[in-house]
């Protein structure tokens, strides 16, 4: 869907950056957030994508420290944040900062959400509302991985923002979308070549996503099997859904989803630090060998 309001694919980049540290609660990380940020766009990332089910109110001193830098929940959880919080957040950041902010949504996971029901039927519901409260579908973005929500996100957003996927998945999306949405694949990056220790980061990373059925039914759909899914993760599971190696064989990997029909890569590292870390060390070397 088009909208005067949309902010344009090429101001969002090729490459962002996706964390959990990024929307960190503490106010005593405030500045360490703006420098975060400042240093991202910087780099030339286009884009901030805040993990960890944010909201309008985290992305706020990563934009007031940042000029182009675009910035956007990861997603926020329809079930915590209602539509009438999110389009109020929105407005006041919009006035005050024009273009600079995407709102992610997603349904979540049963086993995350306790209000969890209906999860297509309530996001639509959420899109009406706020539709009705004045958030162009131009400034949201859905996490879509089922053939329904893709179209849900290509009819009534900007585009997509699926989470744990392949370049297979990309294919198929960019297939349901057409041309024009914006397809925002996320991609776990472990800058790492000995493929032991590479497989066992990526595997502590998967572990929890693999008791998730929307998850796991997606990589069915995408053909993997039962035993793909047992054990923390088959080496074939784990090499489709992050870039591991050598930093031309990481290169490589993040082309493949730009092939497959991605506009944009949100790129997340998956390192032994705590998940609410900055490994801004990491974020310079993805952005060297990016360049």
């Amino acid at each position: 869907m088009s909208d005067t309001a949309d902010i344009p694919k090429q101001s969002i980049g090729r490459y962002g950056i996706w964390s959990v540290g990024l929307r960190a609660e503490d106010p005593s990380r405030r500045g360490e957030l703006a420098e975060a940020a400042a240093e991202l766009e910087e780099l030339g990332f286009g884009a901030a994508w805040l993990g960890g089910n944010s909201a309008v109110r985290h992305a706020v001193p990563l934009v007031e420290a940042t000029s182009t830098l675009t910035v956007g929940t990861s997603i926020q959880s329809i079930w915590q944040y209602g539509a009438g919080d999110a389009a109020a957040g929105f407005a006041e950041l919009e006035a005050a900062h024009p273009g600079r902010f995407l709102l992610g949504l997603g349904v979540s996971h049963a086993k995350l959400a306790d209000r969890y029901r209906r999860p297509y039927a309530s996001l639509v519901a959420y899109l009406d509302a706020l539709d009705e409260a004045g958030v162009p579908a131009g400034r949201r973005v859905v996490a879509a991985l089922g053939p329904r929500t893709l179209e849900l996100s290509r009819d009534r957003a900007l585009g997509t923002i699926p989470y744990l996927v392949t370049p297979e998945h990309t294919a198929r999306a960019r297939g349901i979308l057409g041309e024009a949405p914006l397809l925002a694949p996320e991609l776990k990056v472990v800058l790492e070549p000995d493929p032991a220790r590479a497989r066992a980061l990526a595997r502590a990373s998967l572990a929890p996503y693999l008791g998730l059925p929307n998850y796991t039914n997606n990589f069915l759909r995408l053909g993997f099997t039962e035993d793909d899914l047992a054990d923390g993760g088959s080496d074939r599971l784990v090499d489709a859904v992050f870039a591991w190696g050598e930093e031309s064989r990481i290169r490589d990997r993040i082309d493949t989803f730009l092939s497959a029909g991605a506009d944009h890569v949100a790129l997340q590292i998956v390192d032994d630090r705590s998940r609410d870390a900055l490994p801004r060390d990491a974020w310079r070397r993805l952005a060297s060998l990016l360049a």
